[in-house]
């Protein structure tokens, strides 16, 4: 017998369990798809349309709605001869400037009509944007721009003033340019400069977190397809919606618990999923949630997990936030990258703290010094480093701390061990 053998008695179909799956239908959000069925309409009715921003924690369904809408959308628009539409997505995980994203667009548009790449340096901004706006209006019509994850461009907006007004500003003739921008950021809008959001006159689409029985509906089929009949313990479902709807309400997190469960059964040679092997990859997956969580921040919060890491490399925590606060500014120096106000480096601190980065405490000194925070990380250093290392614009600051951790023997324990 060999090591690897093909599994005949857990999975029968582990694709809907699968990150990229495709649902042919979207639950427990028709509040949401009806809302943005209306902000999309003016498009099959040939008219002017505003821009669509989608706010939500991962996996709340924000992205999946989209391809969802933008494909039914496609298809009924053949059916009208003077609707003229086109589609480009670009997701902005690792680019944190409006001159990036320009770039993407530009190479994204080329690459479906199997013309040249350009270069990601050595164009300025504008010339840039002059490309990118020769590329659309030689498509004509409609074109909807998709910007998922729009929040890591930060301060750098350019390309949310530019765009909306190319039509207006005569850089484009016969297109109109839709944005919709998917944000994991409720607060991403209030930190956009004034004149952007003059501009964007946009639709909001708010995705909520999934509660427990949003959760078991949209888990249900998928685990009809993925396992074998009779192989789920009734309560498996239900405990794995539980789990996802008591931490964050994502559905990507309950599908992740259910995958894993049954990966635990398929290796202990079981015939059946049970509750103790959903509790089993409860445990599993909440260490993996953390690296996730972290690699998931923004530029602006992996600049602030920086600064505390510094500050941890240092053996100087806790830290108080005015002290973590001069350390950020002079990281976003170092990163030539706009900083944010002190009130909202203590919002990305927050976040960390529900997502069980830092550790925070309150401090009272009566009168004297009165009441303030201090804060340092709850996961190990090195895992912090590990998600920085691999961001390549926190590459050579990862290096730097590294070495100070080094220096004053704080990388003994390792990962594995958390």
């Amino acid at each position: 017998m060999g090591m690897f053998q093909r599994d005949r008695q857990v999975f029968a179909d582990a694709e809907p369990l699968d990150d990229s799956y495709e649902p042919e239908d979207i639950r427990e959000r028709d509040e949401e798809l009806e809302k943005y069925q209306r902000a999309l309409q003016p498009i099959i009715d040939n008219r002017p349309t505003s821009n669509i921003f989608l706010y939500g924690k991962t996996g709340t369904g924000k992205t999946v709605a989209t391809k969802f809408m933008l494909s039914h959308l496609e298809n009924d628009a053949t059916e009208y001869d003077d609707v003229d539409l086109s589609t480009v997505w670009v997701s902005c995980e690792n680019l944190s400037s409006s001159y990036q994203v320009a770039v993407a667009l530009v190479n994204e548009l080329r690459e479906s009509q199997d013309k040249d790449r350009i270069s990601t340096t050595g164009y300025s901004q504008q010339r840039v944007f002059d490309i990118l706006y020769e590329e659309i209006d030689a498509l004509g019509g409609t074109v909807v721009i998709v910007l998922d994850e729009i929040d890591n461009i930060g301060h750098s907006d350019d390309i949310l003033y530019g765009l909306p007004r190319a039509r207006s500003n005569g850089y484009v003739d016969d297109v109109r340019p839709v944005i919709v921008g998917i944000s994991n950021d409720f607060q991403f809008r209030d930190n956009l400069s004034p004149k952007v959001k003059d501009t964007l006159a946009e639709k909001e689409i708010l995705f909520p977190p999934y509660d427990a029985n949003q959760l078991r509906s949209i888990l249900n089929p998928r685990a009809e397809k993925a396992f074998h009949d009779d192989v789920l313990d009734d309560d498996v479902v239900p405990l794995c919606a539980a789990f996802a709807a008591q931490d964050t309400g994502s559905a990507r997190q309950a599908i992740r618990l259910l995958r894993e469960a049954g990966e635990l059964a398929q290796a202990a040679d079981s015939d059946t999923v049970t509750e103790e092997h959903v509790r089993d990859a409860q445990d599993e997956l909440e260490k993996n949630q953390l690296y996730e969580g972290m690699q998931e921040l923004t530029t602006q919060g992996h600049a602030v997990l920086c600064a505390l890491a510094y500050h941890q490399a240092l053996d100087d925590v806790p830290v108080r936030s005015r002290d973590l606060y001069e350390r950020y500014v002079k990281i976003c120096d170092r990163l030539d990258a706009d900083s944010v106000s002190e009130r909202r480096v203590r919002d990305h601190l927050s976040d960390m703290n529900m997502l069980g980065l830092i550790s925070v405490y309150e401090r009272n000194e009566g009168l004297s010094a009165g009441r303030y925070h201090e804060y340092e990380l709850d996961v190990p250093l090195k895992a912090v480093l590990e998600v920085l290392l691999s961001t390549t614009r926190f590459e050579e600051l990862a290096n730097i701390i590294e070495s100070t951790a080094d220096d004053n023997n704080l990388l003994q324990s390792d990962i594995s061990d958390y």
